[in-house]
């Protein structure tokens, strides 16, 4: 079963920051451990929360929000997909998040919704 892990309240140190080849080494180190027991997915780190752009529609008129949908002190961060066996390996291998340390590491299955089409484009054809 897929599991996202969505990463929450937790600061990444700039790569001109003196932590940033530690804590580099540490969230490779995680992927490395992933990738070895074959569950790794994607993961993907997000820029920060103040460039967010929120979309909504209502009563047919697109309205855009500068900024995260939510007002929160912990902002989403980026977000890991892990194919794992069963609950408890999702929720180990979040455990072992270097960023479970500093945020909040949530747990979620993947939905399988029947007929839902969410095949990536095929970027082959047009030689993109």
């Amino acid at each position: 079963m897929q599991y996202m892990l969505l990463i929450y309240g937790c600061q990444r140190p700039e790569p001109d920051d003196p932590g940033f080849a530690e804590a580099l080494a540490r969230v490779n180190a995680f992927a490395d451990e992933c990738r070895r027991r074959g569950v790794f997915v994607s993961g993907h780190p997000l820029q920060a929360e103040h460039t967010a752009t929120t979309v909504s529609v209502r009563d047919g008129r697109t309205l855009i929000t500068d900024g995260p949908y939510a007002e929160t002190h912990e902002h989403l961060g980026g977000a890991y997909v892990l194919d794992c066996r069963n609950l408890d390996e999702a929720l180990e291998l979040a455990a072992m998040c270097p960023m479970a340390e500093q945020g909040g590491i949530e747990v979620r299955p993947i939905a399988g919704v029947p007929g839902l089409d969410h095949r990536p484009a095929n970027l082959g054809a047009t030689g993109e």
